[in-house]
């Protein structure tokens, strides 16, 4: 079917400014992606995040500790107050307070030990949170500064995208209307509209055009390849 002269030839530019929409589009789509916090980053704030609080949760013990142990060290302290101040005399009651004492004693002496226990976990947790924010830091500068590059990168592709629309409506308009409803129709059909003729072959599936065929294509006018139904084209 023929439409005019160079119609092909039109039509084979127009199919190469939307390749390359096609390929700036999938630029910026991927450009866009890489604007949202990177894996690296998410997977250091929930570490930093994890570690401030167990950090908090190990404080918290600490300072129950530290109140019973402080606790514990008055009651003993009064008893002893009680036990060595001449008050009692009754032999049985100064057994029971030794004995509570002792117990007493004990009890103080095991939540001194776990004191210590969580003051070491709290310098422990406290040195891994400092490396963990100081890591988290230095891969949200590094972020940051891929952010400016992409930023940029992403201005760019919009520009370009924005030229290539241009000439794109600019081409389209000077084609006939029916030429390029048939581009669009073959377009959607087969991704690429127009194949490009190689020494007497389609591009697009590789078939060897008849000689009738061949000569057609040659004069410029809409030739459908007999094979893929491709538009073809002879630069």
């Amino acid at each position: 079917m023929g439409f005019g002269m160079n119609l092909s030839k039109s039509l084979y530019e127009l199919q190469q400014i939307d390749l390359e929409l096609q390929k700036k589009q999938h630029l910026l789509d991927e450009t866009e992606r890489n604007l949202a916090e990177s894996e690296a980053l998410i997977k250091a704030k929930i570490q930093l995040t994890s570690i401030q609080s167990h950090l908090t949760e190990v404080e918290t013990r600490q300072k129950d500790a530290e109140w019973e142990v402080e606790d514990l060290g008055n009651k003993v302290k009064r008893l002893k107050d009680k036990l060595y101040g001449g008050t009692v005399k009754n032999p049985k009651e100064l057994v029971n307070l030794e004995h509570e004492m002792e117990i007493l004693k004990k009890q103080l002496k095991e939540k001194e030990d776990c004191l210590l226990d969580l003051m070491a976990e709290a310098e422990s947790t406290h040195d891994k949170f400092h490396q963990s924010s100081q890591s988290f830091k230095e891969i949200e500068s590094k972020w940051g500064q891929e952010q400016k590059v992409l930023l940029g990168k992403q201005a760019q592709l919009k520009e370009q995208l924005t030229e290539l629309n241009r000439r794109r409506d600019i081409l389209f308009s000077q084609i006939d209307s029916p030429v390029a409803q048939l581009y669009e129709q073959v377009k959607s059909k087969k991704g690429q509209a127009v194949a490009r003729v190689e020494q007497g072959r389609c591009q697009g599936c590789r078939i060897t055009l008849a000689v009738s065929e061949w000569q057609r294509v040659r004069t410029g006018v809409i030739v459908h390849c007999s094979n893929c139904g491709r538009i073809l084209h002879l630069e």
